[in-house]
Order: structure tokens, then sequence, then C-alpha cells
């Protein structure tokens, strides 16, 4: 059999009982998270629903303009959803994610339409927009994680960073050991997922191509490729928020400068 069974609401009302199941334990546990876990399902709804709607029309453009608007979008918003998960934050921090994201998941995403899968043109939609969805899906939460981790050491950790000053590092040497502890928190999201793949988890794409009559050994290439992408754009974009955050945190006399920072105030 191929192509996917049709699901229609009312099945997907069934489904939603599991929610309404970990809504009920948040209540008897008093964990605090039902109406946050309320608002997830909802904004699950609406924003997949919409996004259903869009990428039909947008998949059978032509236009290489509203495929750039598109992915300018996505990458807008995970850059701010990045930032709005992390602890902390600074004047500017939303700039830096958006710029780290552009360049990690523009250049692979790139990368793969244009010299791996060779898509003509490299901008065709149906290729571009789930490969970079999937690169900025993963890559906001590694981003998020190095941002958090980097402004929080840098906070309770203060001191440590101005001895190193005061004995004659310089700012970069000074904060070396930040950063490189906020990279390995970033990358390691998708070092377990690389773990596992293929043992504990079948990912989605390998499933969604093999419910289309893919054969499973060109969908596990096809993963392989997007798994690779995600690390690299990871690796990339959790770099570049890191170095980013550590400059706004150093004035140009090379003083830390820790009220520059902010507690977030998202919940």
């Amino acid at each position: 059999m191929t192509g996917a069974i049709e699901l229609g609401w009312g099945q997907l009302a069934c489904a939603a009982l599991l929610v309404l199941l970990a809504g009920s334990l948040s209540i008897l546990m008093q964990l605090g998270i039902g109406k946050r876990l309320f608002i997830a399902s909802l904004r699950t709804v609406v924003q997949l629903s919409l996004l259903g709607a869009v990428l039909g029309p947008l998949f059978r453009s032509e236009l290489a303009w509203l495929v750039g608007l598109a992915c300018f979008a996505m990458v807008a918003l995970a850059a701010h959803e990045a930032v709005r998960r992390s602890s902390r934050v600074y004047r500017g921090a939303r700039r830096d994610a958006f710029v780290s994201l552009l360049v990690a998941g523009g250049c692979t995403a790139l990368l793969a339409t244009s010299a791996i899968v060779r898509v003509e043109p490299w901008w065709e939609p149906r290729y571009l927009i789930p490969l970079l969805g999937m690169i900025l899906g993963n890559g906001l939460t590694g981003i998020s994680l190095g941002l958090d981790h980097c402004l929080r050491s840098i906070d309770e950790g203060r001191s440590r960073v101005e001895a190193l000053i005061v004995m004659g590092a310089t700012p970069s040497e000074a904060a070396r050991p930040v950063a490189r502890e906020a990279l390995r928190a970033g990358l390691i999201p998708i070092l377990n997922s690389m773990t596992v793949v293929g043992l504990v988890t079948v990912p989605g794409m390998m499933t969604g191509q093999g419910r289309g009559g893919t054969e499973p050994s060109l969908a596990a290439r096809y993963q392989t490729m997007v798994l690779f992408l995600i690390a690299g754009a990871t690796a990339l974009g959790t770099t570049g928020v890191v170095l980013f955050a550590l400059r706004a945190m150093f004035d140009r006399e090379g003083r830390l400068r820790v009220e520059r920072m902010s507690h977030s105030r998202a919940k």
C-alpha cells in the first residue's frame, strides 16, 4: 500500500485525548503546566493547519522570491523562538540568533539542494522548504541551549572570568572555557539523536518516504543526509550565537559588562 491513510478530524480528536490525559496528570501532580500544555496544543493545531494551507500553493509556485520570503520568515521565527527559550537575554540577542541561523541554516540547505541532491532549480520548494524546516527546527534547540548556557555561566561565574582578566588574560582567553561548555551543551541534542537513530527512533522523514513508496534504503540515505546537515548547521549556528553573546558581554576596553544581560520574561 502506498500513500497516506486518510485522517479525519474525529480521529484527530481521539489523539487529543492523550493531551487531556497529560493535562489531568499535571493537575493531579500539581505540575503547573496545564495552561502551557493547552496553549501549546492549540498552537500546534493552528500552526500546522495554516502550514498545510500555505504549503500547497507554495509548492506549486514557480516564484523564487516567494520561496525566499517563506524561508526568511522561517528563519526569523526560529530565531525568535531560540532566544525566547533562553533564561537570560541581552539587547540584540534576536538579531544575533537570526544571523547565526540564516548563515548556518541557509548554507546547509543550499548545499543540500544545489550540490548534494542537485535539484533544478535549487530553490525548488518541495525540497528546500522541508529541508530548511528540519534544519531550523533542530538548530534552534542547539542555539537556545548554547546561548542559555553561555549567559548563565557568565552570570554565575563572573568572579572567575574577572579574575582571569585581572591576571592578564584577554577577554577571549577568559571566556574560552565558557564558550567550550556552551558549544558542548548546544550539540548534545543532535549527538543524542544521531546515536539512537535507527535503533530506538524511526525518523519522521524516513517514515513519510516509506509510506510514499520510497525504497527503505533510499529513505535511509536521505535521512542520513538530513542528520548530517542538522549536525553541521547546529554546530555553525551555536558557535555563531555564542561568539556574538560573548562579544556583547565585554566592552571595547575588555571589561566584563554583566549588566547588559537580563532575565527572560518568557514563561
